[in-house]
């Protein structure tokens, strides 16, 4: 029987972010039992770590965050 990895709080929360609508940070924080501080510094470190992510007024949830793809070196030259 294949064991599998659990998933950690912290690929929950990629996930959410990659989601074509994002995620906002009561999802985050619901997902993962993180304070609302804890969320948004942990979205500061995957800032930090080149992760690109944007932040949009949503309609009806408030703020959302989501990932973008960085741009390539094909993008630059255009």
């Amino acid at each position: 029987m294949p064991t599998t990895k659990p998933q950690t709080k912290s690929d929950k929360v990629i996930a959410l972010l990659g989601r074509a609508k994002g995620a906002s940070l009561d999802e985050i924080c619901n997902a993962t039992s993180w304070q609302p501080h804890s969320a948004r510094a942990f979205l500061t470190g995957l800032r930090k770590k080149g992760l690109v992510l944007v932040r949009e007024q949503g309609a009806d949830e408030g703020t959302v965050y989501r990932t973008i793809s960085p741009p390539t070196a094909e993008d630059a030259s255009s």
